[in-house]
C-alpha cells in the first residue's frame, strides 16, 4: 500500500486476526440476486438523480460492510446484485422509499481490494464517485492527490484504548493511563498516537507499536496491558465471542482526548467536484436522511450487512454485533449532530485544529502538507442540508 493508513491497515489486521481467533468462514464465489427494499414510488423531476448523477453512483469503501457505513447500505433497493468474487453489491438507489432513477454500487475495501485506499483508487478508476476517508488521511495525501469530504458519516472516531477494569479501576481518562505508565499496544503508523504522546497524555516509553491484530498479547497479559480497538467491534467481540477472555472490557475514546478527526467521511476528487456538484446537491441530503433512518431503525439494513459480510467471506459479523455497534454509536455520539443541529456537516474550526496537530507529524514522516492547506481544502458543507439532523 502506497501510504500508511490509520483506519484501514490496523482495522484490517485486527479484524482478520480476530476472525481467525473466533470463527473460520467458508469461501463462496459468483454472483447472485437478492431482494432489497422495494421502492414505493418513482422520483419526480425535483427528487430524481437521473441525468444529474452518474447512471451508477459508485462508493469505494476502505473496509468490509459494517455498521459504520450503514447509511449507504440503507440506500440500496430493488433487486440487489451481490458479486461475491469482486466483493461488491449494487441495486437501485432508493431514498425514503423513492426510486431516484440511478443505481448505487458499494465496493468493499481493505482485504477486498488489496488494501488500496479509496483516496488512491479514485484516481485510477474514473467510475468511482465517492470514496471513504478520515480527515487526517485527506490531509496526509494532499501533496499527491487532492480529495475533499462532502459529508461526514460519523461525527466522532470510534477508536478506543481498551483495558481490563478489574486491573485498572482508576483509568478515567487517557492521561490516567499515561500517569500509570502501563504498556499501550497499538498499530504502527497510527497518527492519533503521535498526538497522544506529543500532547503528554501518554509517555513515548510506554507505547508499543507491536500490535499485530491478534488478541494473544491481550489475553496473555491477563489484563495488564492497554490495547487499541474500535468501540463498534472489539469490546463486544472480546466480551461475547472470545472464549479466552469472555469478560468485561472497559475503554476510553481517543475522540475524548482532543484528537478532532472526522472518520469515514465521503469524499470526491477535488478535480471532479465542479462536475459532480449538481449531483452532490441532491445526493448528499439523501445520504444525511439515510443516516437518520438507519440509526433510528437499523434492523433491515443490519440484516443486509450481516449477509454481505458472510457472502464476501469477510469476517464473522453477527446481527448482535451490528446492533451493538449502532447502539454504542448513538450512545456515545459517534453518529450525531456535533456542535449544531445538523447531521453530516463539518466544523471548519475543528478541521483547522486537526491540521495544526498533524502538520508536524506528517512533516517528520516526510509527507509534508502542502503550504497553505486549510480546512476549506479538506472539507465542504456546500452540499449539506442544514435542516437534517437527529432529534
Amino acid at each position: 500500500m502506497p501510504i500508511p493508513r490509520r483506519s484501514v491497515p490496523r482495522r484490517a489486521r485486527a479484524a482478520l486476526a480476530l476472525a481467525a481467533a473466533l470463527l473460520a468462514a467458508a469461501c463462496t464465489g459468483g454472483t447472485e440476486q437478492v431482494a432489497g427494499q422495494r421502492p414505493s414510488a418513482t422520483a419526480t423531476a425535483g427528487g430524481s438523480l437521473a441525468g444529474v448523477c452518474p447512471a451508477t453512483v459508485v462508493v469505494q469503501s476502505n473496509w468490509w460492510p459494517q455498521a459504520e457505513d450503514g447509511a449507504m447500505f440503507s440506500l440500496l433497493g430493488g433487486e440487489l446484485t451481490v458479486d461475491r468474487q469482486r466483493k461488491r453489491v449494487s441495486g437501485q438507489l432508493v431514498s425514503g422509499g423513492v426510486d431516484t432513477g440511478v443505481r448505487l454500487e458499494i465496493r468493499s475495501g481493505g482485504p477486498a481490494n488489496g488494501f488500496v485506499p479509496a483516496v488512491s483508487a479514485m484516481f485510477t478508476d474514473q467510475s468511482i464517485t465517492l470514496g471513504t476517508a478520515d480527515t487526517d488521511q485527506i490531509a496526509q495525501v494532499a501533496g499527491q492527490r487532492r480529495v475533499k469530504a462532502v459529508v461526514g458519516q460519523l461525527d466522532r472516531s470510534p477508536v478506543v484504548l481498551m483495558f481490563d477494569p478489574t486491573k485498572h479501576p482508576d483509568f478515567k481518562s487517557i492521561r490516567d493511563i499515561g500517569r500509570a505508565d502501563t504498556r499501550v499496544l497499538y498499530f504502527q503508523g497510527a497518527t492519533y498516537m503521535a498526538y497522544l504522546t506529543g500532547s503528554g497524555q501518554l509517555r513515548p516509553s510506554q507505547v508499543d507499536a507491536g500490535y499485530t491484530g491478534t488478541p494473544d498479547r491481550w489475553v496473555a497479559s491477563r489484563g495488564e496491558i492497554v490495547q487499541q480497538g474500535f468501540l463498534t467491534n472489539e469490546p463486544y467481540a472480546y466480551e461475547k465471542e472470545l472464549p479466552a477472555w469472555d469478560r468485561k472490557v472497559a475503554w476510553l475514546l481517543v475522540a475524548d482526548s482532543g484528537y478532532p478527526v472526522y472518520p469515514e467521511t465521503l469524499t470526491v476528487r477535488a478535480d471532479r467536484e465542479a462536475e459532480l456538484a449538481p449531483c452532490l446537491r441532491r445526493l448528499v441530503p439523501m445520504i444525511q436522511r439515510s443516516m437518520v433512518d438507519y440509526v433510528t431503525n437499523p434492523a433491515a439494513t443490519n440484516a443486509l450487512i450481516v449477509r454481505l459480510a458472510a457472502d464476501f467471506d469477510a469476517y464473522p459479523y453477527s446481527a448482535a454485533r451490528a446492533a451493538y455497534a449502532v447502539s454504542v454509536m448513538k450512545m456515545n455520539k459517534i453518529v450525531g449532530n456535533g456542535s449544531n443541529g445538523t447531521l453530516g456537516d463539518f466544523d471548519q474550526a475543528r478541521v483547522a485544529r486537526l491540521l495544526e496537530i498533524v502538520r508536524p507529524v506528517f512533516a517528520r514522516s516526510r509527507q509534508p502538507l502542502p503550504a497553505g492547506l486549510t480546512a476549506v481544502d479538506v472539507v465542504t458543507n456546500a452540499y449539506v442540508d442544514p435542516a437534517v439532523g437527529l432529534s
